[in-house]
């Protein structure tokens, strides 16, 4: 996540002093808590919460949990991820729906904050939860802003209660009333009221959100702030926690390349929890906060969990079902290619899944040249293709590319790339489908991947080294035989190799495998 990368680099390069280490000193964890302190500071986390949350990291390291454990700098690390969890929040939060529906959602924050486009996508989240939600236009301030709910609305699929034009003009009170009482006379299950914000705490705008609050009686006001707000954060939430008195923090573009310290310093100051965070522009690019999975993101421990998540809620199970049988039997076409392409632009930001990854920060310079226009183009080419070509791609000779490439505004260059691409595609996942390990073009034998050849290898080293030629013979023919019950592999054993009573690999092969990855 782009907003963590620089504090993420600064905590790793620290980690990374302490390993080797069988034993650490109090010079060494000072050391460390400072590079820490430092490294906080700079991604302009609250002075006060960076000297609490320093205080318990000290406090722990000098500890017998780490001066008894067998990896010190492993121990430090899971002190730090424990620390990071309590200060943004400790356990996820949910929204308390009302027993009565409708629960009443207002929204309150700066302008610019994106409440509007939050708005949006809550309600978009929640329609895919099986709610039925209603957008109510009360923010009547700032220009344009009824108008923006709506097309942000209608890209939702979501209704919008807007009776008053705004740009000034309109009660935003007795708009928020009368949307509350739309949605119970059409039997809306959730009210998201949308209200004014300004580009600074002032009275007024403080007056205005605690007369909605007043009138409407919101099961929940989340406080909607920009991660990128730096050390105004602290000051902006507690004017509005003092004005309003949220129940939840928002964060919206925690997909930005500033220090992020709003996420580390708001939860911690006000002991109000972060509820959801906005991770990109598209209105799917927004997700339910749980303070584990950030804290791993933050220390590049990866967040596999969110990512299998989007995965199931995206993929079709028995589309994908279907297309691992066509791996087996040869019959993947472009067009299960292009089915399977956009399940996966469904996920979101290709930069966001791959940064979920753990060691993500290794390859952040990849990551940021990352080109999202890619699948765009892959997906014009593909259906600039008949439904002959989709299916059978070996008839795409040098005229039909060219009409090809005409027809989706590339050139004959990127078609060629994508067929070659897909015939790459299509036997790495066939290997997989077939209990393979693919070799990655560019990157040579997988380690692993031939584990069989080097098994063999092995096993014609091995021998009887009897001096009695009868009694090697049978010690041969023993050999051999056991090498066929090898080779077959008994259930569970890993990497294909057979070997041990337990079904682990033999000695042998072990000493084999060592070699064979150059470790020996």
């Amino acid at each position: 996540m782009a907003t963590f990368g620089n504090l993420t680099d600064r905590l790793a390069e620290t980690f990374k002093n302490l390993r080797g280490k069988g034993k650490l000193s109090a010079a060494d964890v000072d050391g460390t808590v400072r590079e820490i302190r430092r490294a906080l500071l700079d991604a302009d986390v609250s002075l006060d919460v960076v000297k609490d949350f320093t205080g318990r990291v000290r406090e722990r390291a000098l500890g017998d949990e780490v001066s008894k454990s067998l990896n010190p700098a492993q121990q430090v690390v899971q002190i730090v991820n424990d620390e990071l969890i309590t200060i943004l929040g400790g356990e996820a939060r949910r929204i308390q729906f009302s027993k009565k529906p409708p629960t009443v959602i207002m929204l309150a924050g700066l302008q610019g904050a994106g409440k509007t486009t939050l708005a949006g996508k809550l309600a978009k989240w929640l329609a895919g939860e099986g709610h039925t939600p209603l957008l109510v236009a009360a923010d009547l301030q700032r220009p344009n802003a009824v108008t923006q709910l709506q097309v942000v609305g209608e890209q939702a699929g979501v209704s919008v209660f807007a009776p008053e034009p705004g740009n000034g003009k309109g009660n935003p009170v007795r708009v928020a009333k009368d949307g509350v009482k739309e949605a119970e006379r059409r039997q809306f299950d959730v009210v998201i009221v949308d209200t004014a914000g300004r580009l600074g705490v002032d009275a007024e705008l403080m007056k205005q959100a605690a007369d909605i609050r007043r009138a409407i009686d919101p099961d929940e006001v989340f406080f909607v702030i920009d991660a990128m707000i730096g050390q105004d954060a602290v000051a902006t939430a507690k004017a509005f926690q003092d004005g309003v008195d949220f129940t939840a923090v928002v964060l919206t573009k925690l997909d930005g390349d500033a220090r992020g310290g709003a996420a580390l310093s708001v939860a911690s100051v006000t002991g109000r929890p972060i509820i959801f965070a906005s991770t990109g522009e598209g209105l799917g690019d927004f997700e339910p906060f749980y303070p584990d999975r950030m804290a791993s993101r933050i220390l590049d421990l990866g967040d596999i969990l969110t990512l299998i998540e989007q995965a199931q809620k995206n993929f079709d199970e028995e589309e994908s079902r279907k297309v691992a049988e066509k791996f087996l039997t040869d019959s993947f076409t472009l067009e299960d290619f292009l089915s399977q392409m956009q399940q996966l632009k469904n996920m979101g930001s290709n930069k966001n899944k791959l940064g979920m990854l753990p060691g993500a920060k290794g390859m952040r310079q990849q990551l940021e040249n990352f080109d999202e226009s890619e699948i765009t183009r892959t997906e014009a080419i593909i259906q600039s293709m008949t439904i002959q070509e989709r299916r059978q791609p070996k008839v795409l000779n040098g005229s039909r590319r060219v009409r090809i490439a005409r027809g989706s505004g590339t050139t004959v260059t990127e078609v060629n790339a994508l067929v070659n691409r897909f015939d790459q595609a299509a036997k790495m996942m066939k290997t997989v489908a077939k209990g393979g390990v693919p070799q990655v073009p560019g990157m040579g034998p997988i380690p692993g991947a031939n584990f069989g050849a080097a098994r063999k290898q092995v096993q014609k080293k091995k021998g009887s080294k009897s001096g009695n030629p009868a009694k090697r013979a049978a010690e041969n023919a023993a050999l051999a035989a056991g090498a066929k019950t090898s080779a077959a592999g008994p259930a569970g054993s890993g990497f294909g190799l057979g070997g041990g009573p337990k079904g682990g690999p033999s000695e042998e092969e072990l000493a084999s495998l060592q070699k064979f990855l150059g470790r020996g």
